[in-house]
């Protein structure tokens, strides 16, 4: 019996985690909710999803810092929307169209006895907590180095380290960390999204051994066969494998970019204010084109500082 056990869906950005989300929500038992951990505003800083202050990307949470996460991430598992704080923070328009939906999905998914799935990459090194402190199922969505730094470098984005290391308890309870401090201030992009790959993968590695409600999927065996993929892990969330979400599954994954917005996405909703990095897409071609972001030489080096 799950009940009301809520679903953690995580790993590091560029990982699949909007599109595994979306995948198990497809099946109706669950209510999306997109990166309440993200520092930025939107997704992130909306009391009314989270009442509690977020001060870095990934941050750490645990037993020793958990006062005013723990009623927080309450509510929010809960599905129980705080309005008045969403009100007292944020009223843009879009503010207030945001919160109409997300009140909205928890108040009916409260109701109806959904559950909460969150899909949040910035909660990867908090993963134990949830799993302990929440009871979540957690995913741990794990991509091959090669295209993980691809996708970084297409993106142009870099790491921070800093945003890890000014949490004590994080090193603390992971000091392996500590070794990242060497690349704070580095330009080579490479090199530091292949060390935040291997630190990421260590934590996560150590975690799923000591938490059986940790499990660590490969985005690259969901993308080959997501029929076979996500119906596995319906089963092992609890989640009901219907023809329904078997039909929403299938043409999520088998969409070209041109049907996908010919036919208005997959025939329900699930983008517009949730603000996810999620697109109806071809899942095995997908693995193809990010084979082919780097260069030959990129890619020989990606491979060598692996496994150094």
């Amino acid at each position: 019996m799950t009940g009301r056990v809520p679903v953690l869906v995580t790993g590091l950005p560029r990982s699949g985690t909007s599109w595994t989300g979306k995948m198990l929500a497809a099946g109706g038992g669950l209510v999306y909710v997109n990166e309440p951990l993200n520092p930025q505003h939107p997704p992130g800083r909306c009391p009314g999803v989270l009442n509690a202050h977020v001060t870095h990307r990934f941050q750490y949470i645990c037993r020793d810092n958990e006062d005013a996460w723990l009623p927080a991430f309450t509510d929010t598992v809960a599905l129980r929307y705080r309005f008045l704080a969403e009100l007292r923070r944020n009223r843009s328009p879009y503010d207030l169209a945001r919160m109409a939906r997300y009140g909205t999905a928890f108040t009916l998914g409260r109701l109806l006895g959904r559950r909460a799935l969150l899909d949040d990459p910035f909660a990867l090194f908090s993963a134990g907590w949830f799993a302990e402190r929440l009871g979540c199922r957690v995913v741990v969505l794990q991509r091959d180095a090669v295209p993980f730094v691809g996708s970084w470098q297409r993106l142009g984005w870099t790491v921070y380290f800093h945003e890890l290391l000014e949490q004590p308890l994080l090193v603390r309870d992971h000091p392996h960390l500590e070794a990242l401090r060497a690349l704070i201030g580095c330009q080579d992009r490479i090199a530091k999204a292949v060390a935040l790959w291997r630190a990421a993968r260590r934590v996560t590695t150590t975690l799923a051994a000591g938490h059986p409600g940790i499990t660590l999927v490969r985005y690259e065996d969901l993308a080959a066969d997501p029929e076979a993929g996500f119906r596995a892990l319906y089963g092992r969330l609890g989640l009901t494998w219907s023809a329904k979400a078997r039909e929403r599954v299938l043409r999520a994954c088998t969409a070209s970019t041109a049907s996908a917005a010919a036919s208005g996405g997959l025939g329900f909703a699930w983008s517009g204010l949730s603000r996810t990095a999620y697109r109806p897409m071809d899942s095995r071609l997908a693995l193809t084109n990010a084979a082919n972001r780097l260069s030959p030489e990129e890619t020989r080096r990606v491979l060598e500082l692996v496994s150094t």
